[in-house]
């Protein structure tokens, strides 16, 4: 027999809860959300997904159009390039090189940002007056042109542009995280934390970190948008991925050349580099507008 319940009882939700039906709300965060699942599923499985080698070469298949044209055939859906390359296999092997690289970038940053922000916020006085007028001073040079210096000097290559577009994002985690905490030490709730005798510890990670998270998941989610067009951008510029690696801009620069006779072959993967920072700009949106309300 059902047990019978006299008094009526809230449900109150768990704030990850509140958070979720938040952001489902948002049907174009949702719609984001699941474009970026699916690139995570490409970026692990995208190369044994892919029907051809991304460098396998069909002479007999030379610039043909996506499937949806008349000339074009089923088995290269996307079409080929001026080399007979499967343009749909590239871009599944390129998801690794683009979207995939983008990650592991914003999480290197991430993390040496946040360690580096999290001791700068926590001092006070002149060092942390020098460090801030450092960090303005750096971002004061945009992250593209600082990974093309970065590179000018260690030399083009997948490797190199891994450490300069992270070099370029790491102060902009350092200076968000900084200043975060620089100001909630100033609030009042963390006077009384410490006059009940919390230590330094004790009151970065259970007193302010809690109201930190949100400035943390929004600049990463700004910080993974702004990779992608950078590895972009240096492939393109022919700084980055060389020649004939998939990577999505390297694949619109090798393509230029062949736009007004071929022009799919530069703005397929052009497409894909546009709807993949939408994507995350979309979640990245709808992470914001979840997290004010139980920020307040």
């Amino acid at each position: 027999m059902p047990q019978i319940k006299i008094y009526q009882e809230d449900d109150i939700p768990s704030p990850m809860r509140r958070l979720w039906q938040a952001f489902a709300s948002n049907p174009f965060a949702l719609a984001g959300l699941w474009v970026i699942i699916g690139l995570l599923f490409f970026t692990l499985f995208g190369p044994w997904l892919a029907p051809f080698s991304p460098e396998a070469q069909n002479p007999k298949a030379l610039l043909l159009p996506p499937s949806w044209d008349p000339a074009g055939t089923v088995e290269h859906f996307l079409g080929t390039d001026d080399l007979g390359r499967d343009i749909f296999s590239r871009i599944l092997h390129g998801v690794q090189l683009t979207f995939g690289m983008s990650l592991a970038v914003v999480i290197t940053a991430l993390l040496l940002g946040f360690v580096i922000g999290a001791i700068s916020g926590m001092m006070k006085g002149l060092k942390s007056s020098i460090l801030g007028h450092l960090l303005d001073a750096l971002l004061s040079i945009p992250s593209l042109l600082m990974a093309i210096l970065v590179v000018a000097v260690l030399g083009p290559g997948l490797g190199n542009v891994f450490w300069a577009v992270g070099i370029a994002l790491t102060p902009q985690f350092v200076r968000a995280i900084h200043q975060a905490i620089h100001e909630e030490l100033q609030k009042e709730y963390v006077t009384a934390a410490r006059l009940d005798g919390a230590n330094s510890a004790q009151i970065f990670w259970y007193v302010i970190m809690p109201n930190v998270w949100e400035v943390v998941i929004i600049q990463t989610t700004l910080a993974i948008s702004t990779a992608i067009l950078d590895i972009a951008a240096l492939g393109f510029l022919n700084l980055g991925a060389q020649a004939p690696s998939p990577e999505w801009g390297a694949m619109v620069f090798q393509g230029l050349d062949n736009l007004l006779t071929a022009p799919w072959t530069m703005t397929i993967p052009g497409l894909a580099i546009l709807f993949t920072v939408l994507a995350v700009n979309l979640v990245g949106d709808g992470l914001r507008s979840a997290l004010a309300p139980i920020k307040n």
